[in-house]
């Protein structure tokens, strides 16, 4: 299973759970490996192109 993080036209990052909303949006393995890669290698910074604060880990580390 996937987890999509998106940014919207404002710029704000979000965790989307349900649906598909508007913006740009990457998707992440449902694995903590892979959310502890991710937030150390900043590969969601770049795929979104803004800076993804720490709270946006945290929820993915909740849902799974």
């Amino acid at each position: 299973d996937l987890i999509r993080v998106v940014r919207d036209n404002t710029g704000n990052v979000f965790v989307e759970v349900a649906g598909r909303a508007n913006g740009r949006g990457a998707y992440l393995k449902k694995d903590i490996e892979v959310i502890k890669k991710a937030k150390m290698n900043k590969i969601l910074d770049r795929r979104l192109e803004v800076e993804v604060p720490d709270s946006i880990y945290e929820v993915l580390l909740d849902i799974i």
